[in-house]
């Protein structure tokens, strides 16, 4: 707990020093602690909070990410991006996470320029590192800052600060693009997207917190966590039904169960060492 404390004197020092911020702000818990130690900083009126929709996140998020934000009584704009107008996202390769992560940013910038603010902040944090997050190459082209990392803060010493801090999503289980159950070369468009959403809210109706709904053209793969995949096929016939009904033709669940990034495992480690550098 004593690294934890030092690295949250730390990330309060380089806010410290930012004047004017825009947080990128999605409701989860890292950004949800970014925009906290800002607002404790640089205080109310210098920090912006800026919740973005896009086609490739629920409607839900957003409008709790929104929610969440005016309850901590910070600036809050809403603003929206298209990224299914993007073929360089559409095309849903590996390089798409850059793309999308390049429209982001490009539009925190021109909002930053527009309206006086001195940095663009996100969430990430050192366990990123470890992940496949060509994101992080388009953050550091837009000269975005991503002040846990600087402060060198883990997902654990995050969520240990935001329940000191009495933040509501301090355990919340993290979320993802829709576009992440989706294959590498498996182009992009709003009704798969809709299948793998209406799919997972179902799923998650039924009492599990982490699911994914892996899309395989007529084949769903479900993931939850591997204690509660004999719970899982308690609702078989359900689910069954339902995902059917969404237009999927078998329905089948993952033995290794909820794993973040399950898609990138067809990626080699050269591919993505080569896409992350490129």
């Amino acid at each position: 707990m004593k690294k934890t404390i030092e690295k949250n004197q730390k990330l309060g020092e380089i806010l410290s020093s930012m004047n004017r911020v825009i947080v990128a702000f999605s409701g989860g818990v890292d950004s949800t602690l970014v925009l906290k130690r800002a607002q404790q900083e640089l205080g109310s009126d210098n920090v912006l909070a800026v919740v973005v929709a896009s086609e490739l996140f629920r409607k839900e998020e957003f409008e709790g990410a929104v929610e969440l934000a005016e309850k901590m009584g910070v600036n809050v704009i809403q603003s929206e991006i298209k990224e299914l107008e993007d073929e360089g996202i559409v095309a849903n390769t590996p390089d798409s996470w850059y793309y999308s992560k390049k429209m982001l940013y490009s539009h925190l910038n021109q909002l930053a320029k527009e309206l006086g603010y001195d940095y663009v902040l996100d969430g990430m944090i050192m366990d990123d590192m470890d992940d496949f997050r060509p994101g992080m190459k388009a953050r550091t082209e837009a000269g975005a800052r991503s002040v846990l990392q600087e402060a060198g803060l883990y997902k654990r010493e995050v969520r240990e600060l935001s329940k000191e801090l009495e933040l509501p999503v301090w355990n919340k289980p993290a979320s993802c693009s829709l576009a992440s159950r989706i294959p590498y070369g498996t182009k992009l468009d709003k009704h798969k997207i809709e299948q793998v959403n209406q799919a997972e809210k179902f799923i998650t109706s039924l009492g599990f917190d982490m699911v994914r709904v892996r899309y395989h053209d007529n084949i769903a793969r479900i993931e939850v966590t591997s204690e509660e995949i004999t719970k899982l096929l308690l609702h078989r016939n359900q689910i069954q039904l339902k995902l059917t009904s969404l237009g999927f033709k078998y329905v089948s669940v993952d033995l290794l169960g909820y794993r973040t990034g399950s898609m990138n495992e067809v990626l080699t480690e050269d591919e993505m060492k080569s896409i992350v550098n490129s």
